[in-house]
């Protein structure tokens, strides 16, 4: 039997939401990735070049620390990873997340929530954060009914 996780980094409570419809449709367990310091409005302002986040960005390397909470285990077969998106790509936590465990040989399917931009080169990017993943683009999420994420879940893991 396949075993699921649904891991989800969410700054507003946005990308919270859908990680729990998907857990719901999937029959996974839930794993928030919580940044070791939380986010505040400010850090979040796009629009300022000297945010946090702004900084995060443009700065490779950046792999904003995670809070020390409960592992994950290895049992984990299918591993849905929501963020939102920023700046068309994950959030650099994400690598941080990725980059703690070792997903060799597990299928990681992308999902996020974004205001209009879509997934763009995210699969692509995060491959090296997890090498020997199989990492699947996803679908970027706009406000879908819970039949509409049952019928997305039902396609991604048949």
């Amino acid at each position: 039997m396949t075993k699921r996780l649904v891991a989800y980094f969410s700054a507003t409570g946005t990308t919270r939401k859908m990680a729990e419809s998907i857990a719901a449709a999937a029959g996974g367990d839930l794993y928030e990735i919580e940044p070791k310091v939380p986010y505040t409005a400010r850090d979040l302002d796009w629009t300022d070049r000297n945010s946090r986040s702004s900084r995060e960005k443009d700065d490779p390397a950046s792999r904003p620390e995670i809070k020390p909470g409960k592992r994950i285990t290895a049992s984990y077969d299918v591993i849905f990873l929501g963020f939102p998106i920023w700046w068309y790509t994950a959030p650099r936590i994400i690598r941080t997340f990725l980059e703690s465990y070792d997903f060799s040989g597990r299928k990681i399917i992308l999902f996020a929530t974004s205001g209009g931009s879509g997934l763009g080169s995210t699969a692509r990017d995060l491959r090296s954060s997890a090498p020997g993943a199989e990492i699947l683009d996803g679908r970027v999420f706009h406000h879908p009914s819970k039949e509409e994420i049952a019928k997305w879940v039902k396609k991604v893991t048949a």
